[in-house]
């Protein structure tokens, strides 16, 4: 038979008042007590009584995780940071995919299923600024990404314009001057893909470098077979550029691949540049210069602020915005002039 909470309390020689306040992590135990019952815990095999816990405290223990795609791998790597800082706090993460599709992001946001959590981080692609009202829900939400401002939610994001004006900066500081783009949304404002692209054009501009519209690709989704379809896009208008600029990582990786097939050096001939600073860029021949936009902080930031409004017990308070610093991750594949010298 399972251990029970009295077992727990006889063995450790405590109440069972007291054994509940251990596993619910209460303040003001004992070390010794605390341990004591911890042992006892560990010596039985007990489990709590999850949902039992939930009734009488009103939360579940679990967050909910909603991304596009978890086939891009930014959006892996974010999965996992989330969980990783979650598990720290004592959470468990329901990860929930959307395809980065309007109706199935809305439907989520109603979803029965987010009875069974405490609150959600939600990374929203499909929605856009004219569905912010439809983010003022009953339960705490955390608003991830570039696709809505000014909502009714806290919104931890990145310095997209300001990071992608730093990376076209890094490229004309190493003599590059005809800096292709490629992963462009046509006519697309407010989105990853429009600031990123505004950040470019004042990077531009303040070197006095003219905006050339036949060197931007324009894409869809940002998987790395766009980014190759995207570089023989350039290559078969014959353009001449000497540096790339991948609107993510992945594009860049696979323009680079292109690149390389046509036998066109790098970062001899073309220098490449992505955006997002994943882990796989490191291993890339050449290895991908990048921006890493603060990803790890944007989860644990995500986590720590969603954990804060399940928490509170007073009026919500207004929604903050909460943006990540960002730097360049120098490699082989755009290297400085500092690094060429060296």
């Amino acid at each position: 038979m399972a251990s029970t909470l009295h077992d727990v309390a006889r063995l450790a020689g405590v109440s069972i008042k007291t054994v509940s306040n251990v596993i619910n992590d209460y303040p003001h135990i004992r070390p010794a007590t605390k341990a004591k019952v911890e042992q006892a815990i560990a010596d039985l095999g007990y489990t709590p009584n999850l949902t039992a816990r939930s009734l009488r405290s009103g939360r579940t223990g679990a967050i909910a995780l909603a991304v596009p795609e978890l086939a891009l791998s930014y959006f892996a790597e974010l999965a996992a940071a989330v969980i990783e800082a979650a598990e720290e706090a004592g959470l468990v993460v329901l990860v929930e995919q959307t395809g980065g599709d309007r109706d199935r992001e809305l439907e989520l946001l109603r979803s029965p299923r987010l009875q069974m959590t405490d609150g959600l981080i939600f990374s929203a692609l499909g929605m856009g600024q004219d569905d912010a009202a439809h983010l003022e829900r009953p339960y705490p939400l955390v608003l991830l990404g570039e696709r809505i401002f000014d909502a009714p939610v806290d919104h931890v994001t990145m310095r997209n314009v300001e990071a992608a004006r730093a990376a076209t900066e890094y490229l004309l500081a190493s003599g590059r001057r005809r800096i292709a783009v490629v992963g462009a949304h046509p006519g697309e404002v407010i989105g990853s893909a429009g600031l990123r692209l505004r950040g470019y054009r004042e990077a531009l501009e303040s070197a006095g470098v003219p905006y050339d519209d036949s060197i931007i690709s324009e894409t869809t989704t940002w998987h790395r077979a766009n980014g190759a379809r995207g570089m023989r896009d350039l290559l078969d208008r014959g353009v001449t550029f000497d540096a790339v600029f991948g609107l993510n990582d992945t594009l860049a990786l696979g323009a680079m691949r292109v690149l390389q097939e046509a036998g066109i050096r790098v970062p001899a001939d073309v220098a490449v540049m992505g955006f997002d600073g994943l882990d796989e860029a490191e291993y890339s021949i050449p290895s991908l210069t990048t921006i890493d936009p603060g990803q790890r902080w944007i989860a644990r930031t995500a986590v720590t602020t969603l954990l804060e409004r399940i928490q509170r017990t007073d009026a919500a308070g207004e929604p903050r915005l909460l943006l990540a610093d960002f730097h360049v991750v120098e490699r082989e594949s755009a290297p400085s002039k500092a690094m060429i010298d060296a």
